[in-house]
């Protein structure tokens, strides 16, 4: 803890800046070493710097040889914390306390709790270049950080948030660190924060930071079709109790009603939602067309429907469900052993037309397929030779194929998603979300840096690979009639 004593007299204020000054000479030398030691056999470094970092250490502890003095106040308390410190170190971090202390050795700073509660462990980073923090304290370190402008500090915070979205806390924490990214405009952290929630919706839905979600949060998340959850009726119903606790005006409510994807929930479930939503019942004017096109789509053979109505649109694309109709779970035990194929069924469509319809899908996986590119090929050098292979070339590859062909295919395509299951933080949840049509060939990155072969690869759960396959129906508009 920085000593709350008085002000130290001149001379130590030179020895403390004398101080600063070793200590930048120290780390020039130690960066001259290295380059004049290169090539050198008996060339060896001695490294105090572990020495050196609890020296500093003991300066900002005892305030010896202190030189500028900090006073951090709140509007909470009348009682300023106070720190000893040495205004060259604070300087060579941050041009705001450069600028600060130029002309005045005793500055106060006005802070709010939140902040004044890490201005400590804040002080301690200046002085010894790390910093440990929790998940409640990275958004007020990343305050700090950016209000004296220390950039390194900022970057280090930013990155520890993205690589903590997994993290258990009893009150989540990645909504309120999407909607502080917004406020910052920091679109890096913005876009891992709304990817994370996408693919582990359902586990949001059922947590208490579903409530904290602002309504421009909300709609961005119901315009994706990314959204990982199991089914469309699930999202409803999360948004029913988002909309009964936050009671937005009339005109908001409605546009959150009308992203809904009405044509992908089961007629039996719409009637249910229409004698039952008392929100539903609210704005029933707002959403009426919505309902009546989802029953006209599920009355309809989609090869019908699609004559009259535009079905390239957001409505009749479904999500990444994971209900049974939709796709299926594969484990892989020891996924770098050998190929490795499956089958399971899905519903044909969403349409209640095709209910009773079935399609049969082969999987085939493979651990070590070689593209064309690095396939073996003879020499004209050695008779029948053949270019030597590492398994080490091949890429993981997945193909999923229909079982058989039906005219029921016709004016619709099948897009394939993969979503992969890692565990983070002891929790299993998707981290990686693969779509293509037939082979994942078709995206580059299928699981490109998947380190199969290691037990200890982040792709792995047990050494096993955890995949849910979806199929999603996408129709397309064909030859309109007139109505």
């Amino acid at each position: 803890m920085a000593r709350l004593t008085g002000a130290r007299p001149v001379a130590a204020r030179r020895w403390g800046c004398a101080a600063a000054a070793v200590f930048l000479f120290l780390l020039t030398v130690q960066a001259a070493q290295k380059a004049d030691l290169s090539g050198d056999a008996t060339a060896a470094t001695i490294n105090h710097s572990l020495t050196l970092l609890q020296r500093l250490q003991e300066l900002l502890q005892h305030g010896n040889g202190s030189d500028s003095v900090l006073r951090v106040r709140t509007a909470a308390s009348d009682e300023a914390k106070v720190f000893h410190t040495h205004q060259l170190l604070l300087s060579l971090q941050s041009e705001v306390f450069e600028s600060l202390l130029r002309n005045q050795s005793v500055v106060t700073l006005h802070e709010p709790p939140e902040t004044a509660a890490l201005f400590e462990k804040f002080i301690r980073y200046l002085y010894c270049g790390g910093v440990s923090i929790l998940l409640h304290q990275a958004i007020p370190m990343h305050q700090l950080a950016s209000k004296y402008r220390v950039w390194g500090l900022q970057r280090g915070v930013a990155e520890y948030m993205k690589t903590h979205l997994a993290s258990e806390s009893s009150q989540g924490h990645v909504v309120g660190w999407y909607h502080y990214a917004v406020r910052i405009g920091d679109a890096a952290l913005q876009e891992s924060c709304l990817q994370f929630l996408a693919w582990n919706l359902s586990a949001v839905l059922g947590s208490a930071e579903w409530g904290s979600v602002s309504v421009e949060l909300l709609l961005l998340l119901l315009e994706r079709s990314d959204l990982v959850l199991h089914s469309e009726l699930e999202l409803y119903t999360a948004v029913e109790g988002w909309l009964g606790r936050q009671q937005p005006e009339g005109p908001m409510a409605e546009r959150v009603l009308r992203a809904i994807r009405y044509p992908m929930i089961a007629p039996s479930q719409l009637f249910r939602l229409q004698a039952q939503s008392a929100v539903l019942a609210r704005h029933y004017s707002a959403v009426q067309d919505l309902l009546f096109q989802a029953f006209q789509f599920h009355a309809a053979s989609p090869l019908h429907f699609a004559k009259y109505f535009d079905v390239n649109c957001s409505m009749f694309l479904p999500r990444n469900y994971l209900a049974p109709s939709w796709g299926s779970q594969w484990v892989i035990n020891n996924p770098a052993r050998d190929d490795r194929s499956t089958s399971f069924q899905t519903q044909l469509g969403p349409s209640s037309h095709d209910a009773g319809k079935r399609v049969t899908w082969n999987v085939l996986f493979s651990p070590r397929w070689l593209p064309i590119s690095l396939r073996p090929v003879y020499s004209d050098s050695v008779s029948g030779a053949v270019q030597p292979v590492r398994i080490e070339d091949g890429r993981p590859r997945l193909v999923i194929t229909p079982a058989m062909s039906s005219p029921d295919f016709a004016g619709v395509s099948f897009q394939k998603t993969v979503l992969v299951g890692v565990r983070q933080q002891g929790r299993v949840l998707v981290k990686h979300a693969y779509s293509f049509h037939q082979s994942s060939d078709e995206v580059a990155d299928f699981l490109a840096h998947a380190d199969l072969q290691k037990r200890t690869s982040e792709y792995l759960i047990d050494n096993s690979l955890h995949l849910h396959i979806i199929i999603k129906p996408v129709y397309h508009s064909l030859i309109k009639v007139k109505k």
